[in-house]
């Protein structure tokens, strides 16, 4: 479980294919933790890589390991290079929960349609998928890329899916790999799950 609130921005330093047979079955990343305390991680533990969940499976020198799986890499953005990442470890029981609650399960990859400051913060814009348009709601939460962000704005397309608007805050910018952004860019979407419990309840009372 996770806050949504990117504790440092690390970097994907190395990416080393996974083999079975002939077929690469995923990758091994190796990043660089930047300001990620590394003090408590033990081996097996999470940490969100870019809003997903990965399990440490070495750690030295301000750097660790993950495995990536094909699948996984096909329904994220931003695992398959190298470059700038946003970085969280899970919560423990009876740390504040600043952002809300986040799984680390990456539901769908959107783009940015727009991002550009207004007045003293950022407009961003997110094109998402139509299987995640339907819990995306006004005033509800959102993670984008592994950061907690409130929905402004939501506007339903023609093909199912929908643009969601948000405002950051130049410290959200600065903290986090939007610092990089640029319109077109994929991101990772993760819906708020007490949507998918909402949903779910409702399917079994039409049941």
């Amino acid at each position: 479980m996770f806050t949504g609130i990117v504790r440092a921005v690390g970097k994907i330093v190395n990416t080393a294919p996974i083999k079975e047979g002939d077929q690469q079955a995923g990758l091994r990343l190796t990043v660089d933790a930047a300001e990620l305390d590394l003090s408590q991680v033990q081996v097996g533990d999470s940490i969100a890589i870019q809003g997903a969940c990965m399990t440490v499976l070495s750690y030295a020198d301000g750097q660790f390991e993950v495995d990536i799986s094909q699948e996984s890499l096909s329904r994220t953005a931003g695992l398959d290079k190298l470059g700038p990442v946003n970085l969280e470890a899970a919560m423990k029981l009876g740390d504040t929960l600043d952002g809300h609650m986040v799984l680390g399960h990456v539901d769908g990859v959107g783009h940015i349609a727009a991002f550009e400051p207004v007045g003293e913060s950022y407009l961003l814009q997110i094109a998402a998928p139509e299987h995640c348009a339907k819990y995306l709601a006004f005033k509800g939460s959102v993670t984008i890329n592994g950061v907690s962000l409130t929905i402004n704005d939501v506007q339903d397309d023609a093909q199912g899916g929908c643009t969601i608007s948000i405002n950051l805050i130049p410290h959200t910018v600065a903290a986090t790999t939007f610092q990089y952004a640029n319109v077109g860019d994929a991101v990772n979407i993760e819906v708020d799950t007490i949507a998918r419990y909402v949903e779910r309840m409702l399917q079994k009372i039409k049941a």
